[in-house]
């Protein structure tokens, strides 16, 4: 799906299990009846990623170019090494296949079917392993050097359980020195005066977005308005709250980085590439 480059809309264009498309309706009525939806998801195992989603999904866009893969492909393929790598929301293996191209053996997780059936149709994706299931919790036969959770994915878990589940089930899959990859907006909260709940952060003839936040229970929708309405729910997460849930699953934070070229991570980063190693 083709929203842009802002950080708080790559979920959208990558692996998101919570998009819901519908007719226009006012912002208003779509955005308390999304609000209700993100307090309740977290507890509902429903696939959003279904037949007319994955149809399209791999229309191109910015997070499909060679320009974005490549530096992610290639910090994944030097952190597994010689060792095996699970993805988290595989999706139609926009990582995984050019990932298992590079001689790393790839294994996946992901609520849709739908989007798998696109996985399997890809030249390579023969050698791709994909397990059907929520990746906070599904559990998958062997250890992996590496885990990884790219391009916002982790926003999709919609409550801070479920967060922390994730990292306790990935570090039940590392081998012990085995790294987990998470690739994710930083909340954009300056840009939120006081009292309001809308932050408009792309306004164009073809495409209106406007985040939606609700701080107390650090919920973000984030509204596109294309030739339809689509309003997932996310859940946004601070740095060193995921340092945390970490320390929790027992991983240590290695690296973090502003980007996948490695550049340093500043007050000013929008997102975060961040790196934690599983204790010994």
């Amino acid at each position: 799906m083709r929203h842009g480059h802002n950080p708080s809309t790559l979920a959208l264009a990558c692996n998101s299990p919570f998009v819901r498309s519908r007719p226009r309706e006012s912002l208003q009525t779509t955005s308390d009846r999304a609000i209700e939806g993100w307090r309740t998801l977290s507890s509902v195992k429903e696939d959003y990623f279904g037949e007319e989603v994955a149809a399209r999904y791999d229309d191109d866009g910015p997070m499909f170019s060679a320009e974005v893969i490549g530096p992610t492909v290639e910090v994944l393929a030097e952190l597994a090494g010689d060792g095996a790598a699970l993805e988290l929301g595989i999706g139609t293996g926009r990582i995984a296949v050019p990932l298992a191209r590079r001689g790393v053996p790839v294994h996946g997780i992901d609520l849709s079917e739908a989007m798998v059936a696109k996985l399997r149709e890809k030249p390579g994706a023969e050698e791709i392993g994909a397990t059907i299931g929520d990746f906070a919790t599904t559990r998958v036969d062997g250890t992996f050097r590496l885990a990884y959770l790219v391009c916002n994915t982790i926003m999709n878990l919609t409550t801070q359980d479920a967060q922390v589940a994730c990292f306790e089930n990935v570090a039940r899959h590392l081998e012990r020195g085995g790294y987990f990859v998470i690739d994710v907006m930083v909340p954009d909260l300056r840009r939120l005066p006081p009292g309001e709940r809308y932050v408009p952060f792309n306004v164009s003839e073809t495409h209106v977005g406007i985040d939606e936040y609700d701080v107390a229970n650090q919920g973000l929708i984030s509204h596109h308005y294309t030739n339809r309405l689509d309003s997932p729910p996310f859940r946004y997460v601070w740095p060193a709250e995921l340092d945390l849930m970490a320390r929790i699953a027992g991983l240590t934070l290695r690296e973090r980085w502003a980007d996948w070229d490695r550049s340093s991570f500043t007050s000013e980063s929008r997102k975060h590439v961040s790196i934690w190693e599983r204790d010994g």
